[in-house]
């Protein structure tokens, strides 16, 4: 793996607000954090070892990087530019979110050479977005939206989820229409989980309200209402929550999805690097004392075994339009696809969950429905 290229990915925990549903690493801080964050991440990239392995993507995720002073990250992507080889043409990506955001930080963002945004939107709705705790309204999207347009970004994503409590599949579409009324290049659309921990978790899970979230089969009706909609406006599905236009899908994603690795810099971020995984403390007094001596932080390093790797490539696989390629599976690991899965795939086909077509293995309309349980028949724990 030393020879070939490598995703970066750098983590900004800050947030304006905790969103009720979620659960990444991510909490609202005053500005001395963040500078002395800046300062910590900036020691650990500069003591990142980059060996000789060219960047072919960077990724800004958090929280909300765009809460972050833009000339702070200015300064940690200048650092990432001196410290790795990053190609001329990589993806590089921030995710921004509504009302975070002013036309200078877009044209700062532009010269810093971001080329990708992805809006944290979620819902056209003002009620549903209360409900989840956003700190926008769609008419602060809209504004944002128009501002990183007004800055020549040419490359935006959308966020937007279902199964919403009290969301209807009319609703769900009315988001969508009004989302691809924009014309932006990609659009991400995830369905709600209800995460342990999180303050949506304690209100809907297992208590009288639960009954106000949509059903599994009202949840179906939405994606596949929602996937029909969206292809017929010319974006692809190319993975199982992921739509783009031609040639618009995120480049850094189908890395993870394909088993490119990775490098994680900041706060709790993880990593997939020379075979093995890791992930840094999101302990913050332990990252800012630390951050400069890289191999301190790391922490639950493993080894990622050759079943571990064979599992990943179908399961991760899977999830994608292009599904996976048996061949391919039998050039990385040396081994037939059908002699280490001779007791699972068979039976998938069967029951029409999996279908094969030229040497490649799909999931069916009925198998992406059921996507979770087929995708756990693929361990092999116990083979």
């Amino acid at each position: 793996m030393a020879d070939h290229d490598l995703e970066l990915y750098l983590h900004i925990p800050f947030c304006m607000q905790k969103c009720a549903y979620c659960d990444f690493l991510s909490f609202v801080s005053g500005n001395e954090l963040q500078r002395q964050y800046a300062d910590a991440l900036i020691q650990e990239i500069r003591a990142s070892e980059p060996g000789k392995r060219m960047v072919s993507s960077v990724y800004i995720g958090g929280g909300t990087p765009s809460v972050l002073d833009p000339q702070w990250l200015k300064d940690i992507l200048e650092v990432v530019m001196q410290n790795f080889s990053v190609a001329e043409d990589a993806e590089i990506s921030m995710e921004c979110n509504p009302g975070t955001v002013t036309q200078a930080k877009f044209e700062i963002y532009r010269q810093m050479g971001i080329n990708r945004i992805s809006f944290g939107l979620q819902s056209a709705h003002d009620e549903e977005l209360r409900r989840l705790g956003r700190i926008h309204t769609w008419r602060e999207f809209l504004e944002s939206y128009r501002l990183a347009r007004k800055a020549g970004i040419d490359n935006v994503n959308v966020d937007v989820m279902s199964g919403l409590p009290g969301q209807t599949a009319d609703g769900y579409l009315d988001t969508l229409k009004k989302v691809v009324g924009l014309d932006p290049e990609h659009i991400s659309a995830y369905s709600l989980i209800l995460e342990e921990g999180t303050p949506f978790y304690q209100k809907y899970y297992n208590t009288p309200l639960e009954k106000e979230l949509p059903n599994e089969d009202a949840e179906r009706e939405m994606y596949w209402k929602g996937r029909k909609f969206l292809e017929g406006q010319g974006y692809h599905c190319y993975e199982i929550s992921n739509y783009s236009k031609r040639g618009r899908e995120c480049r850094h994603n189908i890395g993870y999805w394909t088993g490119k690795e990775y490098l994680g810099l900041g706060l709790g971020a993880a990593s997939l690097l020379y075979g093995k995984r890791f992930h840094n403390t999101d302990n913050m007094k332990q990252y800012l004392s630390l951050a400069k001596m890289p191999e301190q932080i790391r922490v639950e390093e493993e080894t990622v075994t050759k079943r571990r790797a064979m599992e990943e490539f179908v399961f991760l696989g899977l999830r994608m339009s292009e599904g996976i390629d048996t061949a391919e599976f039998e050039r990385r690991f040396g081994c037939a696809f059908d002699r280490i899965y001779r007791h699972v795939y068979p039976r998938l086909l069967d029951i029409g969950v999996l279908e094969e077509r030229e040497g490649r293995l799909f999931l069916t309309k009925k198998g992406i429905d059921v996507s979770n349980p087929v995708l756990a028949e693929f361990l092999l724990d116990g083979e």
